[in-house]
C-alpha cells in the first residue's frame, strides 16, 4: 500500500508536506487519532512524535478550532515553536510561544489572537485558574512528555479542564512507565480512549531506526573506597540493628535494605505516639538514612561526591542529635581524612577513570552525553574530563541555580560543536533536540523504565548508537542493573494490555490482594 499525506484528509493542507517523507506508521497513528479520540502515543525517541502532533493540530485548524501543544520546560517549548513555524502552513503571527515572562494582561491578549499556542503547562494552568484564558475555542491539546501527568503537576489540572470542555487530548511519550498502576493512572488522568504504541521491534519502525549497542562495564571498588566503606558500614549496621531489635525494621543488615524499605520504616516511626520511644527511634533512623547515602555515594559515585555530601551535612544550620553525633564520630572523621588524602593525590572512583579510558581508547570523536544522578558527581566528572584534555561541560536543572536561558546556551554550544561532552542530570533526558550524539554513558544504572528509555533515546538517531552503563561490583549498581532491564521489558506488555482493555471497553481499575496488584 502506498502512503501519502493527502490520505489523512483536507487537514494536510495546513502542513508544509513538501520534502516530508510519508511514513506508514505516522499516517496510521494520525488516522487512528482522528478516528478514536483521546490518544496516548508511545513512540521511541527520534521517530517523529512532533510531526504527529503537527497533523493533529492541523486537523483542529481544518475544523475551525485552535490548538495547544505543551512541554515541561521552556527550552522544549521553544523547540516546538520552531517546529510549528517551519511545518504549519499558516501565518507565523498566528503561532504563539507563551512564556511566564510576559505579564498576565499581555499574555491574555496574545492568547486570544493566536490560533496555535506552545507553552509550558504551568503558564497555561495559571492563566486558566485566573480566568484570563479560556479553552472554549480549542479543538486539541497536546501533552508532550505526558508521563508527567500525575499528582499535582499542572498537566493534571489542564487535562481535567479539557475533559470538562470536551477537547481532544493527545499524549506523547517514549515511555509511560512499567508499572500497571502508573499507566492506568496516566490513562485515567488524560481520559485516554486509545493507545498507539510502537517499539523498535515493529516492522514499520525498523527501516527508520539505527542499531543501538548496550554495553555494561563492570569495575571493582578501589582499595581506598573499600577502606572507607568498611569504616562506615559497621556504624550504619549498628543503628539499623537497633531499629530491627525494636521491631521497627524487618531487616538487620544494610546489604539487604532498599531505600524504599527504609522510607517505609521512617513512616512507621512517624506514626509512633510515645515521645521518648519515637525520639530514640528517630536518632537511629537518621543515622542509618544519612550514612546509607554517604555509603552509596562513596561506593558508586566517587570520593568528591562523598566529601561534598559530608560538607553539606556540616553546612546545615540546624543539626539534630543524630547529625551532631555523625559529624563527631571518629570513624566518619577517619573516612573523611582518607577520602581527602586520596583526592589530593589525584585518586577518584574507578568509574570516573574508566570513562577517561573508554573515550580515549575507543577514540570516540563525536559528541557524547554522560548521565549522572548528582550535581557533585557531575562537577567531579567535568573537572576530571577537562583535566585529561577532553572538552566537557555540565548541563543541570534550575534547582541547581541555572536559568533556562543558560540551559539553552549550553545546548546550542553543544550543537555547534563548541565542546564534545555534555555531562547531564535528568534534565538532559527529555525531548531536547541534540543531534548526532552517537554515544551515551550512564555513570550509574537507574531503575526507572521511563528514564532508561529516554536516556538511551539520546543516541542512535542518525548512526549506530552506543550505550555504556557503568556498574560497580558488589554495590547497589548490580541490583539496579537487573531491575532496569526487567522494567523496560515489562513496560510494553503493560501498555498493550491496558490498550486491549480500552478497545474492549473494559473498565480499568486496580485491586489489591495479598499485597499484589491486580488489574481487572
Amino acid at each position: 500500500m502506498e502512503y501519502n499525506w493527502e490520505s489523512i484528509g483536507n487537514c494536510s493542507r495546513f502542513v508544509k508536506t513538501q520534502g516530508l517523507e510519508a511514513r506508514a506508521y505516522q499516517i496510521n497513528i494520525i488516522n487512528s487519532i482522528i478516528e478514536n479520540g483521546n490518544t496516548l502515543v508511545v513512540l521511541p525517541t527520534g521517530l517523529g512524535k512532533t510531526l504527529i502532533a503537527v497533523f493533529s493540530i492541523a486537523c483542529a485548524l481544518e475544523n475551525g478550532k485552535k490548538a495547544i501543544i505543551m512541554a515541561p520546560t521552556k527550552p522544549l517549548s521553544e523547540q516546538h515553536y520552531k517546529s510549528l513555524t517551519s511545518l504549519l502552513n499558516i501565518d507565523q503571527k498566528d503561532i504563539l510561544l507563551l512564556t511566564g515572562k510576559l505579564n498576565s494582561k499581555k499574555r491574555s491578549l496574545l492568547e486570544s489572537d493566536a490560533k496555535v499556542i506552545t507553552a509550558t503547562p504551568q503558564t497555561i494552568a495559571n492563566d486558566l485558574r485566573s480566568g484570563n484564558f479560556k479553552l472554549e475555542d480549542f479543538g486539541v491539546v497536546v501533552f508532550d512528555e505526558c508521563h508527567r501527568a500525575v499528582g499535582k503537576y499542572a498537566y493534571t489540572y489542564i487535562a481535567d479542564e479539557c475533559r470538562l470542555k470536551g477537547i481532544k487530548i493527545i499524549g506523547l511519550t517514549a515511555s509511560p512507565g512499567s508499572n500497571t498502576e502508573k499507566v492506568l493512572q496516566l490513562v485515567q488522568t488524560l481520559n485516554i480512549e486509545s493507545i498507539e504504541v510502537k517499539t523498535q521491534e515493529d516492522e514499520d519502525i525498523k527501516p527508520y531506526i539505527k542499531d543501538r549497542n548496550t554495553n555494561p562495564i563492570y569495575v571493582n571498588k578501589s582499595d581506598t573506597i573499600n577502606r572507607i566503606s568498611l569504616l562506615i558500614k559497621p556504624i550504619m549496621d549498628e543503628h539499623l540493628y537497633a531499629l530491627y531489635h525494636s521491631g521497627l525494621c524487618p531487616i538487620k543488615n544494610s546489604d539487604d535494605l532498599s531505600k524504599m524499605k527504609l522510607l517505609e520504616v521512617g513512616q512507621k516511626i512517624n506514626d509512633i505516639k510515645t515521645n521518648s520511644y519515637k525520639f530514640n527511634a528517630i536518632f537511629h533512623y537518621i543515622y542509618v538514612l544519612d550514612l546509607m547515602h554517604a555509603y552509596d555515594l562513596v561506593t558508586t559515585e566517587g570520593l568528591q561526591p562523598f566529601l561534598s555530601y559530608l560538607d553539606s551535612l556540616k553546612d546545615k544550620e540546624k543539626k539534630n542529635r543524630s547529625l551532631e553525633s555523625i559529624l563527631k564520630n571518629e570513624f566518619i572523621l577517619k573516612a573523611e581524612k582518607i577520602a581527602k588524602d586520596a583526592v589530593r593525590d589525584g585518586e577518584e572512583h574507578p568509574k570516573a577513570i574508566k570513562i577517561i579510558e573508554l573515550i580515549k581508547k575507543k577514540k570516540i570523536k563525536n559528541r557524547i552525553i554522560i548521565f549522572a544522578q548528582y550535581r557533585s558527581t557531575i562537577n567531579m566528572l567535568v573537572n576530571l574530563l577537562n583535566l585529561n584534555g577532553l572538552s566537557a561541560r555540565a548541563f543541570v536543572g534550575r534547582k541547581e541555580g541555572v536559568t533556562q536561558d543558560q540551559q539553552m546556551q549550553v545546548i546550542n554550544d553543544f550543537r555547534l560543536g563548541k565542546f564534545d561532552i555534555l555531562v547531564a542530570t535528568s534534565i538532559g533526558e527529555e525531548g531536547l533536540d541534540i543531534p548526532n550524539v552517537d554515544t551515551v554513558i550512564f555513570y550509574e544504572p537507574i531503575t526507572s523504565a521511563i528514564r532508561n528509555i529516554q536516556r538511551k533515546g539520546r543516541t542512535g538517531r542518525f548512526n549506530v548508537g552506543n550505550v555504556y552503563i557503568l556498574v560497580t561490583k558488589g554495590t547497589k549498581d548490580e541490583t539496579y542493573m537487573l531491575v532496569s532491564d526487567i522494567k523496560e521489558k515489562r513496560m510494553y506488555n503493560v501498555i498493550k494490555r491496558v490498550n486491549s482493555m480500552l478497545h474492549k471497553n473494559i473498565k480499568t481499575k486496580i485491586i489489591k490482594k495479598g499485597g499484589q496488584q491486580k488489574l481487572i
